[in-house]
């Protein structure tokens, strides 16, 4: 995980600056409601991030309208990323929270591309908690759904 971590205030964040034009960057593209720009710490060639123009911390702060976008905006990214520099793989990246690795509180997307043996990890500890347990997740997800 990166070691930057942007603690600038709502609004003053480095991606809002970014998207101001206050500070440099190696812009992609752009639309109404995204922009898409190389990440300063290049995992491997082509990485990009996207990102929400408007200042929103997390997936749960972004209207659809913008998470549409920046999805949108991700496939084009990613299509490029794969004509200019024909990774074997790619990994979209999002996190939420510090816990979830955010490191730039300012929602973004990563699009990645991958090489065998880069040092990009992602694993996690598989659980299994057998069908009754995933039944009763499904149900509680169900019942969070019909109330939100």
């Amino acid at each position: 995980m990166p070691m930057f971590v942007d603690h600038s205030p709502p609004g003053q964040c480095i991606f809002c600056r970014l998207v101001a034009g206050e500070i440099p960057s190696a812009k992609v593209c752009e639309d109404e409601l995204t922009v898409a720009f190389m990440d300063i710490g290049q995992v491997n060639p082509g990485h990009v991030l996207v990102a929400t123009k408007r200042h929103a911390v997390t997936l749960l702060d972004i209207t659809p309208e913008e998470a549409a976008a920046v999805l949108q905006t991700a496939q084009r990214v990613a299509r490029a990323v794969q004509a200019a520099f024909d990774p074997p793989g790619m990994t979209l990246f999002q996190a939420n929270g510090p816990v979830g690795g955010q490191t730039v509180f300012h929602f973004h997307l990563h699009v990645l591309p991958r090489h065998e043996d880069d040092g990009m990890a992602l694993a996690w500890p598989r659980k299994e908690p057998g069908p009754a347990v995933l039944q009763a997740y499904a149900a509680r997800l169900r019942a969070a759904l019909q109330d939100g």
